[in-house]
């Protein structure tokens, strides 16, 4: 059970964690603040709603 509760766990980018928000904030080539801004966007935590948001606003 612990399993499943971890990989789920690597799909989440979690507010919280600065860590997490610079990892994809570095990914992505934007700042931690427009991470947080898609996260509230789109309403989820999900790491590929929220890198999918940033992908498609950074081509508009």
């Amino acid at each position: 059970m612990a399993k499943q509760g971890r990989s789920t766990d690597k799909k989440k980018v979690n507010s919280s964690q600065d860590y997490e928000l610079s990892h994809v904030a570095e990914k992505m080539g934007v700042s931690i603040q427009q991470v947080v801004g898609a996260k509230r966007a789109t309403g989820s935590n999900d790491r590929k709603m929220i890198e999918k948001y940033i992908t498609d606003k950074k081509k508009s």
